[in-house]
C-alpha cells in the first residue's frame, strides 16, 4: 500500500484577535473538509488541535462541513506538530490497510481559545519554560547570534512578501466567508528598519529573540487529502507526493527548537539517505532561530529551506502549522524533477520533533 497527497488547501491565516476572529475551531476547518471532499468520503477525518475547547474537534468539524453522519474523527494533540502528525498518522493507517481516504490536517482558533494559559510542557522537577524563555535558551546555549536570526527573519520576510505580490498563496487558500487572503498581506511594512530596531523579548537585558524575529500567534486551519495511491488514480485524481517514511524523537524540554535536529538524523538514516538527498524543506518558523541552527547543524543551504516564506510573517496557528507546511510543499512539488525528496520538520513544546519524507510524483 501506498499513501499519497492528492489535494492540499488551507485557509487564510489571520493574526491573534484579527480577521478570523469570530470564527471557531471547527468553522475554520469545515470549508477545508467540504473542499477537499467534493468527490470522495474519507474513512476518518484526523485534525490536530492545541487550544480549543476540548472533545472530538475532528468530528465536530465533519458534522459541521455536512459530511455524511458516517464518517467519524480524531483529534490528535501533539502541541505544535500536531498537523503534521495527524498527516503522518493518516499515512501509517493507509499503509497498514485499516483504511484508504483521509482528510488530515490541524485547525486552531486561538482568538476564541477558553484557555487562558498554555498547557504544561514539563513537570516543575525539570522545568517547563514558555517557548520564548526556551528559544532564548537553545540561542545561548547554541550560540546561534542575533545576526543570524535578523538574516534568516529578513530572508523569510522576503519570500513571503514576494509570495503576496506574485498572488502565490492564491493556489493555497479556500476563503473563510469573504477572506481570501493573509491577514499579513495587508500589514507589510517596512521590515528591514523594523528587524534592525527590533528589541528582545524574552530576555530584554542580553536576549537576541525580538518580534520581527519570531512568529505572530494566528488563526487558521490546513488540511490534505491522503489516498492510497491505486484508489486515487481510480478515482481520477493525480498524486503528487508519496508518504515514505518519518521519525518523531524528544530531547530537554528547555530546547524545543532543536529536536528536529535528531529526528531529521534518525528519518534520514533509517531510510539511508543524505541531507544533499532531500531537494526541499519545509521547517517550522516559530523562531528564526529554530531555521538558523537546524540549517547550521545539519548543513541545509538556505535555497532548500522555505522557499515559500513561513510562519515568521504569515503567523503560527499551533496545530495548523505542519499541516501547512505540507501544503506549501505540494505546491512546490511541481518545480522539482519526479522522484525528488522533500521533507517537512517541525518541534513542539515539550522538546519532541518530528520530520516526515515524501517523494515527488
Amino acid at each position: 500500500m501506498e499513501a499519497v497527497i492528492v489535494l492540499a488547501k488551507r485557509t487564510p491565516f489571520g493574526n491573534k484577535g484579527g480577521m478570523l476572529s469570530e470564527w471557531n475551531p471547527e468553522e475554520l476547518a469545515a470549508p477545508l473538509i467540504r473542499h477537499l471532499c467534493e468527490v470522495v468520503e474519507p474513512d476518518d477525518i484526523i485534525l490536530g488541535n492545541v487550544v480549543g475547547g476540548g472533545g472530538n474537534l475532528a468530528r465536530l468539524s465533519s458534522l459541521q462541513a455536512e459530511l455524511s453522519l458516517t464518517v467519524p474523527g480524531m483529534t490528535i494533540d501533539r502541541q505544535c506538530s500536531s498537523g503534521l502528525e495527524a498527516i503522518r498518522t493518516a499515512c501509517v493507517m493507509i499503509k497498514s490497510g485499516e483504511g484508504n481516504t483521509y482528510v488530515a490536517g490541524g485547525t486552531e482558533s486561538i482568538s476564541r481559545s477558553p484557555m487562558k494559559k498554555r498547557a504544561r510542557f514539563s513537570p516543575e522537577v525539570i522545568g517547563d519554560p514558555d517557548m520564548g524563555k526556551a528559544a532564548e535558551l537553545t540561542a545561548s546555549a547554541f550560540s546561534v547570534t542575533r545576526q543570524e536570526q535578523d538574516d534568516y527573519a529578513l530572508l523569510s520576510w522576503k519570500r513571503s512578501i514576494d509570495a503576496f505580490q506574485h498572488d502565490t498563496y492564491a493556489e493555497e487558500i479556500v476563503p473563510i466567508g469573504e477572506k481570501d487572503q493573509d491577514e499579513a498581506a495587508f500589514k507589510i511594512r517596512p521590515i528591514a528598519r523594523l528587524i534592525k530596531r527590533a528589541k528582545p523579548v524574552f530576555s530584554p537585558e542580553n536576549g537576541t529573540v525580538t518580534v520581527t524575529n519570531s512568529c505572530k500567534e494566528a488563526d487558521g486551519a490546513a488540511a490534505v487529502l491522503v489516498m492510497e495511491r491505486t484508489n486515487a488514480e481510480t478515482k481520477g485524481l493525480k498524486p503528487r507526493l508519496r508518504y515514505v517514511g518519518s521519525a518523531v524523537t524528544a530531547m530537554n524540554p528547555h530546547f524545543p527548537a532543536a529536536s528536529p535536529i535528531h529526528a531529521i538524523k534518525k528519518l534520514l538514516d533509517k531510510q539511508q539517505m543524505r541531507i544533499e538527498d532531500v531537494a526541499l524543506f519545509e521547517i517550522n518558523e516559530a523562531f528564526a532561530m529554530k531555521v538558523v541552527l537546524i540549517a547550521r547543524t545539519l548543513g541545509i543551504p538556505y535555497d532548500r529551506i522555505n522557499r515559500r516564506g513561513g510562519a515568521l510573517c504569515l503567523g503560527h496557528p499551533y496545530s495548523a502549522s505542519g499541516a501547512a507546511m505540507m501544503v506549501r510543499l505540494f505546491y512546490e512539488a511541481h518545480t522539482l524533477p519526479s522522484g525528488s525528496y522533500v521533507m517537512a520538520a517541525i518541534g513542539s513544546g515539550g522538546g519532541v520533533g518530528l520530520a516526515v519524507l515524501w517523494q515527488v510524483l
